[in-house]
């Protein structure tokens, strides 16, 4: 199949790139590079041994999305692209709605300007809240406690109304719960641009000499150790979740939401633990105050993704730890360090 793949440049998209390619899929990225490096798709291509069609823009860009479809011709569309970070969100709410839902609603214009009927869309687990009962399943009310998170949701009932209006259209929505780790080649792997807003890539930086301490955000919370639980996953099962999305999306219609995730949870402090052990390092911490829009903790139950998309997580948080480790050491400042 022909996909488009918005965002493909950033860390989740890069590992999708690859699986798709693997099972012979053919891509084209749009990317504007905001929290990602075309480098990356240099390694993509080196590793898949395989052509990357590649766009510079925003997603927001009518005139160049009708310039994508009509020179790629997609058959779908992955949409990654997106703003992602909690705190941020808070503080840029305009800002967050603009490219999330702004850039979800150009997309589906030009997908209808060019017939184009299966996306799948980069949700998160954020849209659930406070849990009213864990693990959460896709039945779980959605009350989302921050902007990133209401935007998200905000997304999803976009695609809900646009399959609604267009019943032979396929919305498959996947919630991601806490990706982390890296490629096995160690070539590909999380970088962020700035201070890093998610625990794994700030341990790793820790670990590699390029940050002091980890900042724990809270360790009050109502856990077992007092810090934040999360269900993480590791980046190849999610990619991989990505392409059993499209094959579903080609044999069915409707908007359907799938949880993405282990049904695991591990604490802030169980994370820097197994870190510790991976890489061998000591990760000196520091505890700080909570962030707006945190919850105690959350946890997946992804039974429907495995019964309906066939697709199951199988790395453990050794796998998620050291492949993170392999990445971060051999690459010390990301994808800079080429």
């Amino acid at each position: 199949m022909r996909v488009l793949v918005t965002g493909g440049a950033g860390y989740i998209g890069s590992h999708t790139l690859l699986e798709l390619m693997a099972q012979g899929h053919e891509v084209c990225v749009l990317d504007n590079y905001c929290n990602a490096r075309p480098v990356v798709l240099d390694r993509v291509r080196n590793l898949s041994n395989r052509p990357v069609t590649a766009y510079t823009g925003d997603v927001r860009q009518a005139t160049l999305l009708d310039q994508v479809m009509a020179e790629f011709a997609p058959e779908a569309v992955i949409h990654f692209a997106g703003l992602k970070a909690v705190g941020e969100s808070m503080r840029d709410p305009l800002g967050y709605y603009d490219v999330n839902l702004g850039g979800t609603l150009a997309l589906l214009h030009a997908m209808d300007r060019a017939g184009v009927r299966r996306i799948i869309f980069s949700s998160s687990a954020t849209v659930y809240g406070d849990p009213e009962y864990l693990p959460y399943d896709e039945a779980h009310p959605t009350a989302p406690t921050s902007v990133y998170g209401r935007t998200k949701l905000a997304a999803e009932t976009l695609l809900r109304d646009w399959h609604a209006a267009h019943p032979e259209t396929c919305a498959v929505i996947l919630r991601y719960f806490n990706p982390v780790g890296a490629h096995p080649s160690a070539q590909i792997g999380e970088d962020p641009s700035d201070t890093p807003n998610n625990l794994m890539p700030f341990i790793a930086q820790v670990a590699v000499g390029k940050r002091g301490a980890l900042q724990i955000f809270g360790d009050d919370y109502d856990t077992p150790d007092g810090t934040g639980q999360r269900d993480y996953i590791h980046v190849v099962d999610l990619a991989r979740a990505h392409v059993a999305a499209l094959r579903y999306s080609a044999e069915h219609t409707g908007a359907r939401a799938f949880n993405i995730g282990t049904g695991e949870s591990y604490s802030v402090k169980q994370m820097v633990a197994a870190f510790q052990t991976a890489s061998g390092q000591d990760i000196p911490c520091q505890i700080t105050a909570r962030r707006t829009g945190d919850i105690a903790a959350m946890q997946a139950n992804a039974s429907r993704a495995n019964q309906e998309l066939g697709w199951k997580a199988t790395h453990s948080l050794a796998d998620m730890t050291q492949s993170t480790w392999a990445w971060q050491s051999q690459n010390p400042d990301g994808y800079e360090s080429d």
